[in-house]
Formats: C-alpha cells, sequence, structure tokens
C-alpha cells in the first residue's frame, strides 16, 4: 500500500510547522536521504529527507502552508508496482485537526501505561445550536475545570478552540440568587482587569488610533509562550554583585597581542563564558535543572548564551565548556552567534545546557534581571563596564572599572547560600583571570 509522509518533529519542542518548499513534484523518484522539502520550525528553516525509496504519488499539503501539526500526513509515497490509482480519493488532512495519537499522547501524563485515555467529551454546541468547534484535548480540559467552551474564543485555525485557550480560561461564577443580583446592579461594576486582554479588546482600546498590526512569526510565538510560562511557573530570586574588571581587561590585552597573528581577538563575553563554565565545576551543586519531579545534576558544563535575532532570540550551547580554551571559546561562540541570526542552527545546537548568560552589556545596559529559560536552573544577567569611584583595599579612594551582574535563580533547584557561592565563584574568576586558566 502506498506510504503516508508526515510531518517530522524537526526539533524536540516542535509542535507545528510551515512547509516552506517542496523540493520535489509529484511522479519524481525519490531514494532515501533525497531532499524533499524545506520546513521552516519556531526557529529555523531546515530541509526534511526521505527515509524510504518510490515514487512521490500525491502531495497533499501545498507549499506555503503554516500551522502544520507534526505527524500530519503531507504527501504519499508509491512503493514498487503500485501507481496514482492505488492512492484513491485520499483527502487533504485538514491542517487544523491535530492527529488523534497526537492528542492522546499530549493529554497522557509522562510515564503512564499504554492502557486508552478517556473518550473526550461530545463536541459542544452554542445556545443557539451551532457546534462550537474545538480539539478533543481542548474538550476533555475544559470538562475537567467546568468551563462552558461556547463562552471561550478560539484562537486555532478558523476559530477553533485549542488546548492553550482553555488552559488559562476559569470557570464563570454560577449565577447569583435574585436578592444578590439586586444587589449587584445596584453597585458600581469594578474596572476590567488588564491580564488576559484578546486581540479584539485591544483592538477597540485603539480604534482611533493609527498602528501597524504584525503577525507573530513562530519564533515569537514560542518565546512569548516560555517567557510566560517561566515568569508564572519559576519561584525566581536575583543575586547582585559587582565585578572588578581592571585585571582581566589587561590580562586580555596582552592575550589579544599574542593572538593576533592567529587571526583571533577575545571578546570580555569569552572570559565571561569561561569563568562561568568553571564556576559550575567549581560548584557541582548548581550545574542543575529542573525536571519536574526532580533535579538533573550535569557534570559537563554546557553554557548557553543569548543571541538576539531579527524577531526574537536564540541560546546556542557551548557543550563543554569547562574543557575549552579561551580562543576555541570564543571561535566556536562567533560561529554560533553568525548562524543563529542566520537562522541556520541545527536543534542539538540550541537545546540543552543547565545555565545561560545573557549580556547587555554592549547596549549600554548597567544592569538588568533575566528571566530563566526552562529547565535551567539559572541565568547570569551581564550589564556594561563603567569607571566608577570605589573604596581600595587601603581605605583610599580610586577608580575601577566595574561591572554589575544579576544571577536569577530557579529556587526550586537553586536555594539561597548555594546561588551566592556559585555567583561568588564566578566573580572571583573573573577577578583572576590567570588563575581561572591554570
Amino acid at each position: 500500500m502506498p506510504t503516508e509522509i508526515l510531518m517530522p518533529a524537526l526539533s524536540p519542542t516542535m509542535e507545528e510547522g510551515t512547509l516552506a518548499k517542496w523540493l520535489v513534484n509529484e511522479g519524481d523518484a525519490v531514494s532515501s536521504g533525497d531532499l524533499l522539502a524545506e520546513i521552516e520550525t519556531d526557529k529555523a528553516t531546515m530541509e526534511f529527507e526521505a527515509v524510504d525509496d518510490g515514487v512521490l504519488g500525491k502531495i497533499l499539503i501545498a507549499e506555503g502552508t503554516e500551522g502544520v501539526k507534526v505527524n500530519t500526513p503531507i504527501a504519499v509515497l508509491l512503493g514498487d508496482g503500485e501507481d496514482a490509482a492505488d492512492i484513491g480519493a485520499t483527502p487533504a488532512p485538514a491542517v487544523e485537526a491535530a492527529p488523534a495519537a497526537d492528542a492522546a499522547a499530549e493529554a497522557a501524563p509522562a510515564g503512564s501505561s499504554d492502557k486508552a485515555a478517556p473518550p473526550a467529551p461530545a463536541a459542544p454546541r452554542a445556545a443557539d445550536g451551532t457546534r462550537v468547534f474545538a480539539s478533543p484535548l481542548a474538550r476533555r480540559i475544559a470538562k475537567d475545570k467546568g468551563l462552558d467552551l461556547s463562552q471561550i474564543k478560539g484562537t486555532g485555525p478558523k476559530g477553533r478552540i485549542v488546548k492553550a485557550d482553555v488552559e488559562g480560561a476559569t470557570a464563570a461564577p454560577a449565577a447569583p440568587a435574585p436578592a444578590q443580583a439586586a444587589a449587584a446592579a445596584a453597585a458600581p461594576a469594578p474596572a476590567a482587569a488588564p491580564q488576559g486582554m484578546g486581540a479584539d479588546m485591544v483592538k477597540r482600546m485603539f480604534e482611533d488610533r493609527a498602528y501597524d498590526e504584525m503577525a507573530l512569526d513562530g519564533m515569537r510565538k514560542t518565546v512569548a509562550a516560555r517567557l510566560t510560562e517561566a515568569k508564572q511557573t519559576i519561584p525566581h530570586f536575583y543575586l547582585r554583585r559587582d565585578i572588578y574588571l581592571d585585571s582581566l581587561l589587561k590580562f586580555r590585552s596582552e592575550l589579544n597581542r599574542q593572538l593576533e597573528a592567529r587571526g583571533v581577538k577575545l571578546s570580555v563575553n569569552d572570559f565571561i563564558i569561561k569563568a562561568c563554565a568553571n564556576a559550575l565545576q567549581a560548584v557541582p551543586d548548581a550545574n542543575a535543572v529542573w525536571a519536574g519531579d526532580r533535579i538533573l545534576k550535569l557534570k559537563p558544563s554546557d553554557v548557553t548564551v543569548a543571541v538576539a535575532v531579527e524577531g526574537g532570540l536564540f541560546t546556542p550551547v557551548l557543550k563543554d565548556a569547562h574543557q575549552k580554551t579561551l580562543s576555541a571559546l570564543s571561535t566556536e561562540m562567533k560561529d554560533l552567534a553568525t548562524r543563529a541570526r542566520d537562522r541556520k542552527l541545527a536543534p542539538h545546537e540550541y537545546v540543552g545546557g543547565s545555565f545561560a548568560i545573557s549580556n547587555l552589556g554592549m547596549f549600554g545596559i548597567d544592569t538588568f534581571d533575566a528571566v530563566i529559560n526552562p529547565p535551567h536552573g539559572s541565568i547570569l544577567a551581564v550589564g556594561a563596564g563603567a569607571k566608577k569611584p570605589v573604596v581600595g583595599e587601603d581605605g583610599e579612594l580610586t577608580v575601577a572599572t566595574v561591572m554589575s551582574v544579576t544571577l536569577s535563580v530557579d529556587h526550586r533547584v537553586i536555594d539561597g547560600a548555594l546561588g551566592a557561592e556559585f555567583l561568588a565563584a564566578i566573580k572571583d574568576n573573573l577577578e583572576n583571570p590567570v588563575a581561572m586558566l591554570a
């Protein structure tokens, strides 16, 4: 029988993507390893390879189609002895409908058995009898939370209610008794809270003002969802230190003179990466991530660095950073940053790590608090180094180059004293760069 080619999951977090371009046509012979299509994920555009030999019998999803769910059939591959007549009148799948397997997997908790999930509630209807379109998972969540789906505005394709719509909704309060209703009518209505405003409500607020409307691309949607999750679910706390950079700047200048012939120029950020990598080894309990019901303590120092790109950001991972020289880290970081801005990173290059660095010093920012990138245990926000008056060890007033940093910490993973120890190790490495490289 003809084989369905399914929308691939090109990264661990990918749930849907855009079928940007077909690289083959119907009737073309393909072999395992041949490029079939270009798929846009939330982070990058990647090429999709064939895994079997055959002939592309039918394309089910057209070029440019957005929101194609992972595991949705996108084409049909014909094997030996098969032709287009064997396909039959296979209808193109509805892009907005998640495959049943996905819905069941999404509904089942991790580690659950293979028992079938309970059937989703029947499709709801509004008061006028019209059907309310919602995914099976959305209907199940709505039933558990006691929600009336006819009162929820769907954000999925063609207004379909999806998981995200019901997760943030709350059940309507029970109807008040007549006496309570009369009393409530007499009291002035409180001002509506701004949280959770939908697009229609916000647009009405600015209907008499000029504005440009920009649709969210996959990256911006992912950034918004992950940062909202981080601030809502991670108990952040913050530790701040000033770091004196004069010794590092002098040492860096000497190293760059020696490395000039090799075309290597070290940045302060390269030293920060190395200092953090070494600190993770010196304080191994801080080299950890939150895994839901447990903590994972990593052995290598896999340090991620935030890189701003158009429409969002990447956090490429420098793996085993504690084992690499400053020049190797510098070269690797430059390569990762360049390919991140071109959206050419593979998933394994930006997924992982236990700790992140966000440096806004080059933009003149003195100090800021960074949001932890799940499942990391912490993130270091780095400000600009600037000349400031300080009191020296002899008690005399002097001038030093000072850089302020803030360590945002997940209190589920790292307690206050441990976070302070980790930040002290980073500070010590940066203020004694020669010892850091020993």
